[in-house]
């Protein structure tokens, strides 16, 4: 019999990159930009000041709150994370991303039910959003693992599930990925920040 780890599932679940960009000037691209160059830079502590400096005085804004979700995912503060990507699902919950990387925060604490509710919202919200379909795979199948593990306490003798296991631990093998596990630490957190895109995108309602 075998389990998956945390770190395992965490690092097949793939997380949105920071590419969708809402702002409406020049000033405030240069502000994502600053934050997302701290970040780049591993100086996470002072991109967590300059992002929490300007929601001071936007603090509706969408694309700075996301980045401050980055920002506190990379500096292993999965809880702060959560809420600050709830919060942001529950003010615009016609945006997918913030429920996808909720997703992966979630399944990095083996949360996998909660995992999947985020996903089916981020699929409900962008029907062709692949990378959450993929997830959703990811997510369903751990779910079945845990359910043929928990056939197997039950009924020992079970001769049908463990092919079943077998055939899972095949797909989530560090093989299966192109990469050997622990070689890779970014390939295990849930989300990077990307450059900010150069053509602004519409915001999804007045901040």
């Amino acid at each position: 019999m075998f389990a998956f780890s945390s770190n395992l599932i965490s690092t097949v679940l793939r997380a949105f990159c920071v590419v969708f960009v809402l702002f409406t000037s020049t000033a405030y691209a240069n502000d994502y930009t600053d934050v997302n160059i701290l970040v780049r830079a591993g100086k996470l502590a002072e991109a967590l000041t300059k992002a929490d400096q300007y929601l001071a005085s936007k603090p509706r804004d969408p694309q700075m709150r996301f980045i401050k979700g980055v920002i506190q995912t990379e500096a292993g503060k999965p809880a702060d994370a959560i809420a600050t990507f709830t919060q942001i699902t529950q003010d615009y919950p016609e945006l997918p991303e913030p429920y996808n990387n909720l997703a992966v925060l979630y399944a990095g604490q083996s949360q996998f039910d909660k995992a999947r509710a985020a996903l089916e919202m981020a699929i409900r919200t962008n029907p062709s959003y692949a990378t959450a379909h993929e997830n959703l795979g990811d997510v369903y199948a751990k779910l079945a693992s845990q359910a043929y593990n928990k056939a197997l306490q039950l009924d020992g003798g079970n001769t049908g599930v463990q092919p079943k296991l077998a055939l899972i631990r095949t797909l989530f093998s560090p093989d299966a990925k192109g990469q050997k596990p622990g070689t890779n630490p970014k390939s295990l957190s849930p989300v990077s920040v990307a450059p900010v895109a150069k053509a602004p995108v519409t915001p999804p309602a007045a901040l």
